[in-house]
């Protein structure tokens, strides 16, 4: 276990059999484990618990896992790994695309998804950390406070998915540094993320779409051609 202190784990999962299975793996982890059946009660019940990672099926009555991905990603930066039976690079990549930080494809190996459950835990901890509390750029229109984890974009906070604010954190750290993908996954997914490098791209797009005034002519998150990406603020 990660801590003396137990973890909750929201499970948002219809079919008994893989919720029961789940539960039973993570609980042996000594996790504390809540089950949600139906989306239109995810809600509620994450408001209650306050979990500290969701495993989130996509294909829920009620609420369908699209919605409440995203409706969570609004409020939340709670890490959350998508289960799906897709296992196409556009289906994966489209999770990322409203808010995931992870996806386990069906059928699915229990121990692999209590593996992605722990190594989550592990990035999100081990919190990546600026040389300074705050970091204002471009005269206070994109401000980067560490100690709250907290990015506002013109006086707004910014809702930033944990791999979104390391990738960002990471850029800052080093502004003139052109970053391949493989350093930027290393850094935000972990050295022990699989998947395909491409899914940096797809959160620089989501990025760019929150922290930049004009997500198509950049002033933050600068493509460098050949190479990967670089944090362009001043």
């Amino acid at each position: 276990m990660l801590n003396s202190v137990k973890k909750k784990i929201l499970i948002i999962e219809d079919e008994e059999k893989i919720t029961e299975v789940i539960q039973s793996y993570l609980e042996k982890e000594e996790f504390e484990v809540h089950i949600c059946t139906d989306g239109s009660a995810a809600f509620e019940l994450f408001e209650q618990i306050n979990p500290t990672l969701v495993i989130l099926d996509l294909m829920l009555p009620g609420v369908n896992g699209e919605e409440i991905c995203m409706r969570l990603r609004s409020i939340s930066r709670v890490p959350i790994i998508i289960l799906t039976a897709k296992a196409d690079e556009q289906s994966i990549l489209h999770c990322f695309n409203i808010g995931a930080d992870d996806y386990v494809t069906k059928p699915f190996s229990p121990r692999q998804l209590v593996a992605r459950v722990m190594a989550l835990l592990r990035r999100t901890e081990e919190d990546v950390r600026l040389l300074s509390n705050i970091y204002s750029f471009n005269d206070g229109d994109l401000i980067v406070d560490d100690l709250k984890h907290e990015v506002k974009k013109q006086g707004e906070v910014v809702s930033l998915t944990n791999s979104e604010y390391k990738i960002l954190v990471s850029m800052i750290q080093y502004p003139k540094k052109a970053f391949s993908r493989e350093e930027l996954v290393c850094r935000a997914l972990g050295y022990d993320y699989e998947g395909i490098d491409r899914v940096i791209d797809t959160h620089v797009k989501n990025l760019r779409q929150k922290i930049e005034s004009n997500p198509k002519e950049p002033k933050y998150i600068l493509t460098v051609h050949g190479v990967g990406y670089k944090f362009g603020g001043e």
